[in-house]
């Protein structure tokens, strides 16, 4: 028998204890937060142990050393306690960008957040009574003004919009809707799966490609709920298509009394056709072709904060906010405060104040002096960084409005193009800077979008660039 004893090779025993990693952090930033180090170091050392518990301990991976593990803790534990949401600046040139928050509010609509927030308000005061009163207060005029509709709700966003129209008029029965429009909007929410959850039945009509009024006129009967019209909000459907026309759907489901429910998706209040874009976007045009029940988001093409907005007939809004379902969608005093603000900037003819109305509206010649102030800034940067080395030029660009809105407009304005700079290194620099910067990388060089830039937003971005061609301490 062996009388010496066994050392034990273990690669977890070189792991430094929690303890002793967080008194390493705790030396390096005394400001972070001792919850935050905590956290961090113990899902750190975690980690690393089951990564060495998965291999042959004779030939375990390689492994941080302890100064190294400290400074991983440091940066995951500045991650914890950073802000959420942060400000960043877009320079995508994607106007609706849904990992950036949508559409940026209009200043008036920030203010009356903060005014919101301040102190106690009349949500649901009727301040001439005194009794409690409507917590959507002069919204649904302002709605109704705008829109030409008779009734109007709001709740917190459009797929509760959704969900609450078929909960509310077809629990139990049937929802008509063509095949081609059993869309996946994003996070892989699916119509069905919304549908299913509301306690309709899905029914089917037409082909993915193909569907004809009397699809529906076929497949209505006894136990028909509604009609259920979906906007393609993020894809197109090109060649041998056909879908049914909304005035004779609307006519249809008239004659067969049915409601007809549009989910819009994207939807402005503004008639912005001579900027290119489609004619169903304009939500009083699909209300004048008969459409009972129109839902949409209020954070896409309208430029307000995230929201669900409904309009249509009287009778149905009336039945949908008895549902008990409103009240679990129901929205804040922020939410509303926002919308209002908003929707009294359209009414004012003042509508160009809003971020992403002014964003759709610009054309190129309008961004051109935009463009030229961020080339000089940049170069001057660049200068600095790396002289003769990489270059900025002005490029012209087309980009997408995002959001998932409409996918086949494209908006023409220009970039400032970085060439001589590793792009994807750059990017993820910018990323990391101070003020954060979301920039494009593509064939090689990284791109600056003016369109979604404000004119105080361009020294920021010379700034972002600077730290970004900085070696890292």
């Amino acid at each position: 028998m062996d009388s010496e004893r066994k050392v034990n090779s273990d690669p977890r025993r070189r792991l430094p204890s929690v303890d002793r990693l967080i008194r390493d952090v705790r030396g390096m930033d005394s400001e972070i937060p001792e919850w935050a180090i905590t956290r961090t170091s113990r899902e750190l050392v975690a980690a690393a142990r089951r990564e060495m518990s998965l291999t042959d301990p004779s030939d375990p991976p390689g492994s941080m050393t302890r100064e190294q593990l400290g400074v991983a803790v440091l940066a995951g534990a500045r991650r914890l306690v950073a802000p959420h949401p942060r400000r960043v600046l877009n320079a995508t040139g994607v106007l609706l960008h849904t990992n950036l928050g949508r559409a940026p509010l209009a200043s008036q609509a920030a203010e009356a957040i903060g005014q919101a927030l301040e102190g106690y308000s009349n949500l649901e005061l009727d301040l001439e009574t005194g009794r409690r009163g409507s917590r959507m207060g002069s919204l649904e005029a302002k709605l109704l003004a705008l829109s030409g509709a008779e009734a109007a709700h709001v709740v917190n966003n459009n797929a509760a919009a959704v969900l609450l129209a078929l909960n509310t008029l077809a629990l139990g029965q049937q929802a008509i809707v063509s095949r081609g429009e059993l869309v996946e909007i994003g996070g892989s929410f699916r119509v069905p799966a919304i549908m299913e959850r509301a306690g309709v039945q899905l029914m089917e009509v037409g082909t993915t490609n193909r569907t004809h009024l009397a699809d529906y006129e076929q497949a209505i009967g006894p136990e028909t709920g509604l009609l259920l019209k979906v906007h393609r909000s993020n894809f197109e459907q090109r060649g041998f298509v056909a879908e049914a026309d909304v005035r004779a759907l609307a006519l249809l489901a008239r004659e067969r009394k049915v409601p007809l429910v549009e989910d819009l998706g994207s939807g402005t209040l503004l008639d912005l056709g001579e900027y290119g874009l489609p004619e169903e976007a304009y939500v009083p045009a699909r209300l004048a072709l008969g459409v009972d029940l129109v839902c949409f988001s209020g954070d896409k093409l309208l430029g307000g904060p995230q929201a669900g907005i409904l309009l249509g007939r009287r009778s149905l809004v009336d039945a949908l906010r008895k549902n008990p379902l409103a009240r679990a969608l129901r929205v804040d005093k922020l939410t509303l405060a926002a919308l209002d603000a908003t929707l009294d900037l359209m009414l004012e003819g003042r509508s160009h104040e809003i971020p992403t109305v002014a964003g759709l509206r610009a054309d190129a010649s309008e961004l051109a002096p935009r463009a030229a102030r961020l080339r000089e800034i940049v170069s001057r940067v660049l200068a600095s960084a790396a002289p003769n080395g990489p270059e900025a030029r002005i490029e012209p660009s087309e980009v997408a409005v995002g959001g998932g809105s409409i996918p086949e407009h494209r908006l023409a304005g220009w970039a400032i193009r970085i060439d001589g700079v590793d792009a994807s290194r750059t990017a993820e620099r910018l990323r990391a800077a101070p003020t954060p910067v979301l920039a494009r990388v593509r064939a090689d060089a990284l791109w600056l979008e003016v369109r979604t830039l404000r004119e105080e937003d361009l020294e920021e971005v010379g700034a972002a660039l600077a730290f970004a061609l900085a070696e890292p301490v």
